[in-house]
């Protein structure tokens, strides 16, 4: 494709958008001091076509491609998911400790032994860990 139409082009608020990642880096790399960083953006914001922006970034290294996500195999994404749901039980054990502090704390300043409520919370939070475990997941993002 011909460089002079591609540089006559309009410019979408995506390349614009590009432009402006390009120069921040630019400048959070020190290759562009505060005011040439400041003018570049703002003649960047007001670019129209293609060719303004190419020009704002032309003495710029290009932005590295981002990575493309390996796929996760089945296994992996359930050492993952087994690992967070190991983790929220860790959850509910803290949360267990300080009901039973505050459940603790309140029978001795009363002086009689109450009836454990923390059995309801911890409870209900125990069978909603359990159900993520048994229900079934749906692998339609699967081959």
């Amino acid at each position: 494709m011909d460089t002079r139409l591609d540089s006559a082009m309009r410019a979408s608020d995506h390349d614009r958008d590009t432009t402006l990642a390009r120069l921040a880096t630019g400048y959070a790399e020190g290759r562009l001091d505060r005011g040439e960083y400041d003018e570049r953006a703002a003649r960047a914001a007001a670019a129209t076509v293609l060719g303004e922006l190419a020009s704002l970034t032309a003495d710029l290294p290009a932005l590295p491609a981002p990575d493309r996500a390996t796929p996760v195999t089945r296994a992996e994404r359930d050492r993952r998911d087994l690992r967070a749901w190991l983790k929220e039980w860790l959850y509910w054990l803290g949360g267990a400790v300080i009901l039973t502090a505050v459940w603790g704390t309140r029978c001795l300043v009363k002086g009689e032994v109450a009836t454990y409520w923390p059995l309801v919370p911890l409870g209900i939070w125990a069978a909603v860990l359990v159900a993520i475990a048994i229900w079934p997941r749906g692998d339609a993002d699967e081959d």
